[in-house]
């Protein structure tokens, strides 16, 4: 689960809040509002990159509103995917797991897990610069699951990618959430992106949140 209680943040002339809203566990919710309304303010303040001016965030039934972002248990996928370019996609997939102390035979039994999952298998040995947007985002996407996160945040992940690459990613996206059962806030400024993969849909404006009615 994924709660924002109260939560108002402030810069200069700019104020988000209060804002309220919760993702249910094991649920995909998608947040969507236009660009500059405060959407990746609130992942920051999910993240642990910003820190709130009141209110309270909330991860299962632990606040974790002061917490470090690394004991957060959440998995992020920012728009760029932000991958290591001097590694190939299994040293990317697997940093996190060494940087944690895992050993070698654990680290490469979950790689080839992930690699399964999001079809990476024939790329494991590739760097970045040889890959598309889309076997990018998706290698981002395996380093956000890699440590088994409670939750998983992604910040527009889908904006730069060609028709036919994101909606095979928005299929490949809610195949995901549904076999690992994990909980995922999405935020998006596309309808069409936001109908197919919203369970719990949700619209930032004028810094305020409400809930709109998902697709069935």
């Amino acid at each position: 689960m994924i709660r924002f209680e109260n939560i108002v943040w402030q810069a200069g002339a700019f104020r988000l809040g209060p804002v309220s809203f919760e993702v249910p566990s094991g649920t995909y919710g998608v947040l969507m509002g236009r660009t500059g309304c405060g959407k990746t303010t609130l992942a920051e303040i999910l993240c642990g990159l910003r820190t709130p001016t009141s209110g309270k965030v909330w991860l299962a039934d632990t606040d974790v509103t002061f917490n470090d972002p690394a004991l957060r248990g959440i998995g992020y996928v920012p728009q760029d995917g932000a991958l290591f370019p001097t590694m190939n996609v299994r040293e990317n997939l697997a940093f996190a797991l060494r940087l944690r102390g895992q050993s070698r035979r654990q680290s490469d039994m979950e790689v080839e897990r992930l690699a399964h999952l999001l079809h990476l298998a024939a790329l494991l040995e590739r760097r970045p610069e040889h890959l598309s947007g889309g076997e990018r985002q998706r290698v981002a996407l395996g380093r956000a699951l890699v440590s088994k996160p409670n939750a998983l945040l992604l910040d527009e992940p889908l904006s730069a990618l060609d028709e036919e690459t994101h909606a095979e990613l928005v299929q490949l996206l809610k195949e995901v959430q549904r076999t690992l059962s994990i909980t995922v806030l999405h935020i998006t400024h596309n309808r069409q992106e936001a109908a197919q993969l919203a369970d719990r849909l949700f619209r930032i404006e004028n810094g305020a949140v409400e809930e709109m009615r998902a697709s069935p």
